[in-house]
């Protein structure tokens, strides 16, 4: 599957990084996205000044704009192909009632569902470490083509996983 991550927290975000690991080994990752934090960006996006991105490996690439121009930017051209998912995140901090309104990580999602590709926004409930992704992670990995299947026009899922370890035998 071919899988473009993106966020709100940086490219050197823990929760986007944990992602790449253990979806690259499988799927075709691309990562667009901002080249440092820009939580609470809302669906902005450049206009009036050109959006700059630059190539920091052979399918990753930084901006400094918005989540939202990461997704609109990789889905017109910069991703060759168009991802089967778009993922967005993992946030760190969680992305509930109206703080979807606010978040970056939402609007990515949203974005990417406003351009008829199946999207998911994924946050932690955590807002310092240690952070506790590895449940998130697992889970994100192993429903991949369920997200795909659940997809809905102009819709987007938003998951917000809890702070805290997976009890032993919990099924993803």
């Amino acid at each position: 599957m071919r899988i473009l991550l993106t966020n709100d927290d940086g490219v050197a975000s823990p929760g986007l990084r944990l992602l790449e690991r253990a979806l690259a080994p499988e799927h075709e990752v691309w990562i667009v996205a901002p080249d440092s934090n820009r939580s609470g960006s809302s669906h902005s996006i450049t206009l009036g000044t050109p959006s700059r991105f630059r190539r920091t490996g052979e399918r990753e690439f930084t901006c400094w704009g918005t989540p939202a121009d990461c997704v609109v930017v990789a889905l017109m051209g910069l991703v060759p192909e168009a991802p089967d998912l778009v993922l967005s995140g993992i946030n760190l901090g969680p992305n509930l009632g109206t703080d979807i309104l606010y978040s970056g990580t939402a609007a990515a999602a949203r974005q990417a569902a406003f351009m008829g590709r199946p999207a998911v926004a994924c946050s932690l409930a955590a807002y310092a470490p240690p952070y506790h992704l590895d449940f998130a992670t697992r889970f994100l990995a192993g429903n991949l083509q369920a997200f795909v299947d659940l997809w809905a026009e102009d819709h987007f899922l938003n998951i917000n996983f809890p702070d805290s370890a997976a009890p032993a035998g919990a099924e993803v």
